[in-house]
């Protein structure tokens, strides 16, 4: 054992923190000793609405989470540089997110990055909760719009 502690890094866009959020980053934190949050740039974000906050604001929210050791913003135009900087062990994907975990691994290998890649489980929303960034928008404009 080479004594280094696991690194952990999720990502998201993290708009509107809810309690799918706070799952996410929970059981990501519990697969190592320390997890690192990236935070999409808006000009990454591309497979939704862009998002509303600031990124900067959206780091500083995700980084007050108590499961989070430290959070950052990603990369402007390359999102593989900082998992090269910061080498994890461990990239956990939200159990939603859009990506590819077989497309993910073949890009980090070919940047000889070697880490595993998991997918956090689902967490059932109860009666009335929204897990959903776009789900809560739509409620306020629905209420207050």
């Amino acid at each position: 054992m080479s004594g280094r502690e696991t690194l952990v890094v999720a990502q998201g866009t993290f708009d509107i923190i809810h309690p799918g959020h706070v799952h996410y980053l929970e059981e990501a934190a519990a697969m190592g000793d320390e997890l690192v949050v990236i935070i999409a740039r808006r000009a990454n974000v591309d497979h939704k609405q862009s998002p509303i906050l600031p990124g900067s604001q959206r780091r500083d929210v995700v980084a007050a989470l108590a499961a989070v050791d430290r959070a950052i913003l990603g990369h402007e135009t390359d999102i593989f540089r900082p998992i090269e900087t910061l080498d994890p062990d461990i990239i956990v994907l939200g159990h939603d997110q859009h990506h590819d975990e077989a497309a993910i691994e073949s890009a980090l290998a070919a940047r000889g990055i070697d880490c595993a890649v998991e997918r956090a489980s689902a967490c059932k929303p109860a009666t009335g909760e929204l897990f959903s960034t776009g789900q809560i928008i739509d409620r306020i404009l629905s209420r207050r719009g």
